[in-house]
């Protein structure tokens, strides 16, 4: 009789977690097909978002540091954006966010975008009020997190890493140093390293900047340009472990064409058309003169064809600068930052519950898509209603 009770009881109670975890995952298809993301409780106070490519060895190490270095009272997340990697990356970034799903995400791109696109994969997923970005190579040291927060805590609204001591060959140090004189003088933000990975936000600067290309490298000029202000700190830097570095010799006229950029969007990224004006006022009065020249010699029969149509073409010039200027006021009307599509293919946090496994996530890599009912899970999930 006992046996027998018992044995009902134990079917009652399968039955019973079985019903359960049906109506969880009825909840969750649900919330998909809705595209409503349940709450998840209070927002962390600190997003960290590091772009990824290529670093598998690196990953696990850095995602420690960081959780021994945030400050206890802070809740935090970590995200990582694989940015098309060709080792098993995305692997460790999966098993991370198994280990710890409410402090990790990942996102993964289709292919490789750049860390610019990287950043603002992150940027936009990022709920702390705090952000952090640091490069996932482990030249970046967690210990110096504190730090950043305090400097931040004096009214600052960026702070920059600065690596006063770098442990890197001369063929990258030399012209880093360059680029930063230059991008200081053009920029107004008076830097040594505008181009260090490691940098602390308030959540108002990353809502306000837009990046793309590569303009990655100039951040606090960006920054500046809103207003906000900027500061920086000497950070500990250490030598690469593994891996290879992923910037070349061409990162220097890169860097050149990003400063120039920052300059030209300094002073015209409002008023784009009197840059082309003036450029066509000064071909204009270059036309006029050659042109006025020309007509001086036809009319006292001296050859005049080189005058006339060195005259006639920057005329044309003139004029094709001036639509210029009407056609980029016309183009800075819309935009950017809310048409720039991201190649995400998989965002592990799409939902903000705590998933049972890292695969039902990535069936959302598709915004609107249903994924499949499937039989329910004979293992124990639990899921936040």
């Amino acid at each position: 009789m006992n046996s027998h009770s018992n044995s009902s009881g134990d079917q009652s109670a399968s039955l019973s977690a079985d019903m359960d975890r049906t109506l969880d995952r009825a909840h969750d298809l649900l919330t998909e097909a809705l595209d409503i993301e349940p709450s998840h409780g209070e927002s962390p106070r600190v997003s960290f978002v590091i772009p990824v490519k290529d670093e598998q060895d690196t990953l696990e190490t850095l995602a420690n540091g960081i959780r021994a270095n945030v400050p206890a009272s802070m809740d935090y997340e970590i995200i990582f954006v694989d940015d098309g990697s060709d080792d098993d990356s995305w692997q460790v970034i999966r098993s991370l966010c198994q280990r710890w799903p409410a402090h990790v995400r990942g996102i993964r791109f289709r292919h490789n975008a750049g860390k610019a696109t990287s950043l603002m994969a992150g940027f936009r997923a990022s709920r702390g009020q705090i952000v952090f970005t640091m490069d996932a190579d482990l030249q970046d040291d967690p210990q110096e997190i504190p730090r950043f927060l305090a400097k931040l805590d004096e009214g600052f609204d960026l702070v920059s890493g600065w690596k006063k001591v770098r442990h890197d060959p001369w063929h990258k140090v030399l012209p880093s140093r360059v680029f930063n004189v230059f991008a200081s003088f053009v920029g107004g933000v008076w830097l040594h390293d505008h181009n260090c990975g490691f940098k602390c936000y308030r959540r108002e600067v990353i809502m306000t900047i837009s990046l793309h290309g590569e303009l990655h490298r100039v951040v606090p000029s960006l920054a500046n340009m809103q207003g906000f202000q900027c500061a920086e700190i000497v950070v500990s830097h250490h030598p690469r472990r593994s891996g290879q570095s992923k910037y070349g010799l061409e990162r220097i006229l890169r860097g050149l064409c990003d400063v120039a950029t920052t300059g030209f969007l300094r002073r015209f990224r409002e008023r784009p058309a009197h840059f082309f004006n003036g450029i066509a006022g000064v071909q204009a009065v270059f036309a006029s003169g050659l042109l006025a020249t020309g007509l001086y010699q036809w009319t006292q029969q001296q050859p005049a064809q080189l005058a006339l149509l060195t005259g006639i073409v920057l005329g044309t010039l003139a004029i094709t600068s001036l639509f210029l200027g009407l056609l980029a006021e016309l183009v800075i009307r819309g935009p950017l930052r809310t048409r720039h599509e991201l190649p995400v293919s998989i965002d592990t946090g799409i939902s903000r519950h705590v998933p049972a496994t890292v695969e039902h996530q990535e069936r959302r890599s598709s915004p609107g898509v249903i994924p499949p009912v499937t039989a329910p899970a004979t293992t124990s999930a639990t899921f936040q209603l």
